[in-house]
């Protein structure tokens, strides 16, 4: 019985499932606690700014080469290497000193969480047959947004009931015995159950591969490519960067909410992007144009970001919860990103094409918490609901970058053709 007939597959699936779940839940969480970093370390808000953005660069500038060792080393011991690092990373975070050690910690989160995702994927595209794999990719999709929305009310009581360093640093401990788990389901007992389908493995993982310059070179000169970076530097980078940085200050500081309230209104982004994901691509499915439901989405997103901005200084709390739901559900179309990768390169450059995407929503979350983190920094904090309103400018330019790339997008490119260079 090989590993796509074996009901193994399916603790490796549960397995992997949960150690996604619990990385993606650390993915935000110190946007929790943005306040109180910044009064126990007597740091501005550039500097937390800069906490959640060494994160999320160390994240998108390891995209590519990450997927390109994983197809040639095996996916396994990345991830395993990941969940370790992000659990290190939590431990760190949760005895920090001072601010450089909180920002060291969360770079090291950055490198480990860099290495979750595709190599779940790749996991899963050997344990599953296809059209098991299309199904599973959706449940993995549906466990992100339920690990994001358990890092807001849920981990802010915890934070209200014992202070943010016990929940870090149960956390790091938990993520640390993951990683261990992972390491006993994913290389000890597969190398007893499949001995000879591993064998087979190794061998084709030592067979000669196009140079990874000459790749390299062909994707970053390929205008689709571009256009894929800049849709999700739009739509996603905008989205993860303010929820994951902002969003609870922004409650706690506009409409003077508590730390649990203001965390169950980024709930509501949240709740827009499990809906957003299944729906639209029913709707795409409908239309039979990826394109013309993306250019839909991206203008509401970035009408969204602009209605936050002209709510003005005393916004309507009951207007701004109907913008970040629609701007959470524009956020589930991301998946379209992959589709149009999918849909306009050869197979053996999807992955490859799909990391340089992912980077661009990414690269968007690094720098949209530096950008805004400076904009209230130009502000006292008893004017600060000023600070946020134009601060909202810089997520309604990112937004803009992302529609300029859904409109480069060539739809009558085929999975066959070449790519098209710039």
């Amino acid at each position: 019985m090989n590993k796509q007939e074996s009901g193994y597959r399916w603790i490796v699936f549960g397995t992997v499932l949960l150690a996604y779940f619990l990385i993606v839940s650390q993915r935000t969480a110190p946007g929790l606690i943005t306040d109180q970093l910044m009064h126990d370390f007597k740091v501005s808000a550039a500097v937390i700014g800069l906490l959640s953005s060494i994160q999320f660069l160390a994240y998108a500038g390891l995209q590519i080469p990450v997927g390109l060792l994983s197809d040639r080393y095996g996916p396994n011991r990345f991830l395993i290497i990941g969940t370790l690092l992000n659990g290190l990373g939590s431990l760190m975070f949760s005895y920090a000193p001072n601010e450089y050690v909180l920002i060291f910690s969360r770079f090291l989160v950055g490198i480990g969480d860099s290495m979750i995702f595709v190599n779940v994927v790749l996991i899963l595209s050997r344990w599953f047959k296809v059209h098991e794999f299309v199904g599973l990719i959706g449940v993995v999709s549906m466990v992100a947004s339920l690990g994001s929305l358990s890092a807001t009310l849920p981990f802010s009581l915890w934070i209200q009931s014992t202070g943010w360093r016990t929940p870090f640093l149960t956390m790091g401990i938990v993520l640390l015995l993951i990683s261990y788990l992972l390491y006993t389901t994913l290389v000890v007992t597969p190398k007893e159950k499949f001995k000879e389908e591993e064998s087979k493995a190794k061998k084709a993982a030592t067979k000669k591969r196009e140079n990874v310059w000459v790749i390299l070179r062909r994707v970053f000169t390929a205008r689709q490519a571009w256009a894929t970076f800049l849709c999700h530097f739009g739509v996603v980078g905008t989205y993860v960067g303010f929820i994951g940085s902002w969003g609870v200050p922004y409650g706690i500081q506009v409409f003077d909410l508590s730390r649990s309230e203001a965390s169950q209104l980024i709930m509501y982004g949240l709740l827009g992007a499990m809906i957003g994901g299944p729906l639209i691509s029913w709707i795409t499915s409908r239309l039979d144009s990826i394109k013309r439901t993306y250019t839909i989405i991206h203008l509401i997103v970035f009408f969204s970001w602009i209605g936050l901005f002209a709510a003005g200084v005393k916004p309507s709390f009951s207007m701004v919860i109907l913008l970040l739901l629609i701007i959470g559900f524009g956020n589930g179309a991301s998946s379209l990103t992959f589709a149009v990768v999918r849909k306009s390169f050869r197979i053996e450059e999807v992955g490859v094409v799909s990391g340089f995407a992912n980077m661009g929503g990414f690269l968007s979350a690094v720098l949209l918490p530096s950008f805004f983190g400076s904009v209230l920094d130009l502000f006292p904090q008893s004017s600060i609901n000023i600070g946020y309103h134009y601060g909202f400018i810089i997520p309604a330019l990112f937004s803009l970058l992302g529609l300029l790339g859904v409109l480069l997008i060539n739809e009558e490119s085929k999975e066959k053709q070449p790519i098209r260079d710039v």
